[in-house]
């Protein structure tokens, strides 16, 4: 599980671990089962507060996304399925989407050349990925 963990981004931390789980569960990437890494270890990859991490995963488990399993650690929750629905994962999409074209406007970079840029993003990040 690869957590972009950026803290430049005007998005506090904690919410970009939110984001990108409930993302990666909406998407199918993260099945029911499937184990978090802990809290020391995606902090320390990431080099943030091991209070940060605890933060995030307990709005999970609030959520009822995650569930804390002792001696395991956080899981996704057995009951969660993915949320395959094209609307729903659009939703969880269009933050960044309006924050890219917010920043693409104040560039002064017009939509097509912004699209063109995120058609070539995409593919680069499909071609990274393990098959």
């Amino acid at each position: 599980m690869h957590f972009d963990i950026k803290p430049s981004d005007t998005l506090p931390i904690y919410r970009q671990i939110v984001e990108q789980v409930q993302r990666m569960i909406a998407g199918g990437a993260c099945r029911p089962g499937d184990e978090l890494p802990s809290v020391r270890a995606l902090a320390q990859a990431h080099a943030i507060n091991p209070m940060t991490v605890s933060k995030a995963y307990s709005l999970l488990e609030a959520e009822g996304l995650l569930e804390r399993r002792r001696g395991v650690g956080m899981l996704v929750a057995a009951q969660v399925r993915p949320k395959r629905d094209r609307a729903q994962c659009l939703s969880l999409l269009k933050p960044a989407t309006e924050a890219a074209a917010a920043q693409a406007l104040q560039l002064g970079v017009d939509a097509d050349a912004a699209i063109a840029l995120l058609r070539q993003c995409f593919a680069e990040i499909q071609s990274r990925k393990p098959e």
